[in-house]
């Protein structure tokens, strides 16, 4: 999985890089073609194509340099032109060498005399522009004259968003579907100018961007709330760092990809039949919330468990058994349509052989469902009589362990509201359970506020799941999943798509018919949310709007990104 870096640990990688003899020139002439390759990508069967790039004083100015010399090079009837935020001198290699493949250079200082009327015409005329001003260097707020060329590029600018969702997300090298032929499109390098790549804070000037290319690793501004709002598509480039780099291999925190999700999944043998792909149980539902169960069932099948069993309230199940033939019912003592405490006997007397449990999704938060789940997670006393020889003990024994008896458990939804409701919840969740809060049921389990939890999710989810012994999935844009043991991944999707009923339900399905089929805790989370994820996004994309995306679109394009993810690894 690519990393997330923060800047001082990008520049440590950089050091380190270069000590090792990959230096900071290969680096830079690396990530200038990067940015090249994909605009060309972008101005494949346009004619004669303009190019405008904005070049910073440091390394992110010298990639621009370097992508508007390539660019000069490969495309024959192309106009690139620099415009410099400060002179270069001719013994700075990447700028003789851009000047000498052709690219028109022009100063910042000069232009301003003449009221930027230069940059104007090159960013109003061009096709696309780059955005090489300032990248991780960045601190806020922007003065002096780069506040004054930035000023000068946004009245330039035409930027047209494209009519389409919004969203930010790893994608493949492919042309982008939000080409604006009203206005250049915008590409940024490493990070929009105007954007803190540590923090996500944004400037008022911040050059918006319709796609930013960002090098060797992800930075956590970009995923990052107001900054995202302004990188466009993200795309993470190699720079050819070297294999043994401490430096980037120790950190904890990565981007789910997925190349990674694909390694992930299980190999389905054609020898293989429906007891080798897991056996999950869905304990969902009640009265008011029947499509929950269903949600949830349909999706563990979706991502290849080999059998669901749903256990739910006796009085939906008949409506339920219409709409999911493929699974097994066990039919659960309810109170007025929500499970009860007795359910828990049931349960237990079934539960032997499956490989996963599911608990939450469609409760409701009545308090015999909290009984019930008070009960079913009760610590399990086993007292074995000491054995001794003689008057010495061998092995005295009392074990007094949460859930012993359970299967691999997720809690999910009306489940972890009720799991709040008991102040010693920590104490009965097993090892090794996953959690899936959105903000505020993670709020409701520490009893912090949304927006303390918004402003610090990857801190909290990571401390979190260290101290309660459990994987956390904390949902929303860019969803972070923790370990106990220290690692962090974080979603590269954000998406209004997914802002609707029952799509939690979806993912808790997923991750639950990945754990089925023998994934660890952190595998399943990370596997579930990138297919749900990426499924949400490709229903946004088929209906050509992010509002009108349900819970059954998002199930219906599982197997999509099943099979994205599948062909990623051939």
């Amino acid at each position: 999985m690519p990393k997330i870096v923060t800047v001082e640990q990008m520049r440590a990688i950089e050091q380190a890089s270069d000590k090792k003899g990959h230096t900071y020139a290969d680096m830079m002439e690396l990530a200038g073609r990067a940015v090249a390759e994909r605009v060309q990508v972008l101005l494949a069967g346009r004619p004669e194509p303009r190019v405008a790039v904005l070049v910073g004083p440091g390394n992110n100015g010298g990639d621009g340099l370097v992508a508007a010399r390539v660019l000069a090079q490969a495309i024959d009837d192309a106009s690139v032109a620099a415009l410099l935020l400060a002179a270069r001198g001719a013994d700075d290699p990447v700028f003789s060498a851009a000047r000498d493949a052709g690219v028109f250079i022009a100063t910042a200082a000069d232009d301003q005399a003449g009221g930027f009327r230069v940059l104007q015409n090159l960013v109003g005329n061009a096709d696309v522009v780059i955005d090489a001003l300032f990248g991780t260097s960045l601190r806020l707020p922007i003065k002096g004259d780069a506040a004054k060329v930035l000023q000068a590029a946004a009245r330039a600018l035409v930027v047209r968003r494209a009519e389409r969702p919004r969203a930010a997300y790893i994608t493949p090298a492919e042309p982008g579907e939000n080409w604006a032929d009203d206005g250049p499109f915008v590409v940024a390098v490493d990070c929009p100018s105007g954007l803190d790549c540590d923090t996500g804070e944004l400037d008022k000037l911040t050059l918006r961007a319709h796609e930013t290319i960002t090098f060797a690793a992800a930075k956590p501004g970009l995923l990052a709330f107001p900054g995202a709002e302004a990188v466009g598509v993200l795309h993470v480039a190699d720079i050819g760092l070297p294999d043994n780099l401490p430096e980037l291999n120790d950190i904890p925190l990565t981007l789910v990809d997925a190349a990674i999700v694909g390694q992930l999944l299980p190999e389905r043998p054609i020898g293989g039949h429906k007891g080798t792909f897991g056996k999950a149980m869905v304990v969902a539902g009640s009265l008011n919330y029947t499509g929950a169960a269903y949600l949830a069932a349909h999706a563990a099948y979706r991502v290849g468990a080999g059998l669901v069993t749903v256990a739910a309230p006796q009085i939906i199940i008949p409506t339920l058994a219409g709409m999911l033939p493929e699974a097994t019912w066990l039919l659960l003592p309810h109170d007025m349509g929500v499970i009860n405490e007795p359910a828990v006997k049931v349960l237990r007397k079934e539960i032997d052989g499956y490989s996963a449990l599911l608990l939450g999704p469609g409760w409701g938060r009545e308090p015999v469902t909290g009984d019930f789940l008070r009960e079913l997670l009760q610590p399990k006393e086993e007292i074995r009589r000491s054995r001794a020889i003689g008057f010495v003990p061998i092995a005295p024994q009392e074990e007094d362990v949460p859930g012993a008896d359970l299967p691999p458990l997720v809690i999910d939804a009306d489940g972890l509201n009720l799991l709040a409701s008991f102040e010693d919840w920590p104490g009965l969740v097993p090892p090794g359970t996953i959690l899936t809060p959105h903000p505020g049921e993670f709020a409701r389990l520490t009893g912090l506020e949304i927006a303390e939890v918004q402003a610090n999710r990857l801190a909290l989810a990571g401390e979190k799941a260290a101290a309660w012994g459990c994987t956390v999935v904390l949902k929303g844009a860019f969803t972070v999943i923790a370990a106990p043991d220290g690692r962090i991944a974080v979603l590269p999707f954000a998406s209004a798509a997914l802002a609707s009923a029952g799509t939690g339900d979806v993912l808790a399905g997923a991750i639950v018919g990945l754990l089925a089929q023998g994934l660890e805790p952190f595998e399943a989370a990370v596997a579930g949310s990138w297919l749900h994820g990426l499924a949400g996004l490709r229903a946004a994309e088929l209906l050509e709007t992010t509002a009108s995306v349900t819970a059954g679109d998002v199930l219906e394009l599982l197997p999509e990104a099943v099979a994205q993810a599948e062909r990623s690894r051939r």
